[in-house]
């Protein structure tokens, strides 16, 4: 199923701070008797600054404050680690503790066991994170899964370039954001960064727009019958094709990947590229993947996903989702234990303090220094709708389908009203 977040649950992301502070000073102290030798193994893909030497000093320090555990991290690139995951669970036996972004993919381990129902073990904390961060982790009531971050996806752009082209302000409407590239192109401008290769990111193009052509109504509708070969969905995939046939992305872009050295964040972070449609974490990434390790700094702006004309979606439905943890099954006792202990206030705030985390406990909410999250922050606190990303909100094989036929939409192989069928296809044996 999809899971959609009320406005209502979303408001506070900005401007909690203040009063919940006082939220986070009520946990209890870690309880003791952790005594018995443990081992956790920890898989995540935070594999390069800032959260890589981040996430390593919390497990250290907890391995002091804790020494009959220890704790074996291994960060993994996003894409080898749903490889190496799909491994050991289909061989039944997760890690202890491992990355998840909930959705269709948590619903499908928990039916097969492989993961833990930890909803007692959570139920004297849980309260002081947000309700709409945990939505995604929740099935059937019961929690598999903690996030650590919410974020949504939207156009991360260099400000110097966009003037150099004569762009006064970031694009609201579809034929604006259009115009927009046609002006970067004409500048010798490349208009947009993508990572072809590794699929995920060409999805958010085609996602967005059948919300704003659709609405949020419509992929509650697919989530339910599992039907895409709808008017709604094939515009959105003609939407992309204007997009596409304007040859906006970097050369290359086919091979590119999303985090290396040559790929869709190095091109921003280096100056090479005017946009990309990325989540809350690009900022930290184009950084750490930049030949000076510094980003574009000041001249990084964002802007949210454009409307259509005529569509159903409003301006402010937002898509995205968050980074959490699930405890495999056969974790030791200490894994939630540890896993708490990732989520204090003090550890969310040191995590939002690097501009790669936008927190979900409380307490720390109040605590995003850079601006580029404070701004994500206030949209998302003013969002009328959430929508977690389709590769995740929907069964594992169905988002795969997706990711696979809008990198056939992007590449020419496919039309529009061909990837519905395909996608369709696959839902419905679902």
């Amino acid at each position: 199923m999809t899971t959609h977040i009320s406005r209502r649950s979303l408001l506070g992301l900005a401007g909690a701070g203040v009063g919940a502070v006082l939220l986070g000073g009520c946990a209890d102290d870690e309880p003791t008797g952790l005594t018995s030798p443990q081992q956790i193994d920890w898989w995540h893909i935070q594999n390069t600054d800032p959260m890589l030497p981040v996430w390593a000093e919390m497990a250290r320090l907890y391995q002091t404050r804790h020494d009959k555990i220890t704790i074996e991290v291994k960060p993994l690139e996003n894409e080898v680690f749903k490889a190496e995951l799909a491994k050991v669970t289909k061989a039944g036996s997760p890690p202890d503790l491992f990355q998840s972004w909930g959705g269709g993919l948590l619903r499908e381990q928990a039916e097969a066991g492989l993961v833990k129902d930890i909803t007692s073990e959570v139920s004297p904390w849980i309260g002081q994170l947000l309700p709409a961060a945990l939505q995604p982790y929740t099935v059937d009531g019961r929690i598999y899964g903690i996030p650590f971050d919410i974020g949504m996806i939207g156009f991360w752009y260099n400000r110097d370039l966009f003037a150099e082209a004569g762009i006064t302000s970031p694009p609201t409407t579809w034929a604006q954001l259009l115009t927009t590239v046609q002006k970067l192109k004409s500048a010798g401008i490349v208009p947009i960064a993508l990572a072809g290769k590794d699929k995920w990111p060409g999805h958010y193009y085609w996602a967005y727009l059948a919300m704003r052509i659709g609405g949020l109504g419509a992929l509650r509708q697919a989530a339910e019958d599992g039907n895409f070969n709808t008017p709604d969905f094939v515009a959105a995939g003609e939407h992309f094709r204007q997009l596409i046939d304007l040859q906006p992305f970097q050369p290359g872009f086919r091979r590119a990947e999303y985090g290396s050295s040559d790929g869709q964040a190095a091109a921003m972070g280096n100056g090479e590229a005017a946009m990309e449609l990325m989540g809350q974490w690009a900022p930290s990434i184009q950084a750490s993947s930049s030949t000076s390790k510094l980003g574009i700094g000041g001249q990084l702006g964002f802007f949210t996903f454009p409307t259509v004309e005529g569509g159903k979606g409003e301006a402010t439905d937002a898509f995205g989702g968050g980074n959490g943890f699930a405890v495999g099954r056969n974790a030791p006792p200490a894994t939630v234990d540890f896993l708490r202990s990732l989520l204090r206030s003090e550890n969310q705030r040191w995590a939002a303090e690097t501009g790669a985390v936008l927190p979900t406990n409380l307490a720390a909410v109040g605590r995003i220094k850079d601006p580029n999250n404070q701004v994500v922050a206030a949209h998302l606190a003013v969002a009328s709708g959430f929508q977690l990303y389709l590769d995740q909100a929907f069964p594992p094989a169905v988002g795969e389908q997706i990711n696979k036929s809008v990198a056939d939409l992007i590449v020419g192989s496919k039309k529009p009203e061909q990837i519905v069928k395909d996608i369709t296809r696959v839902a419905q044996k679902q």
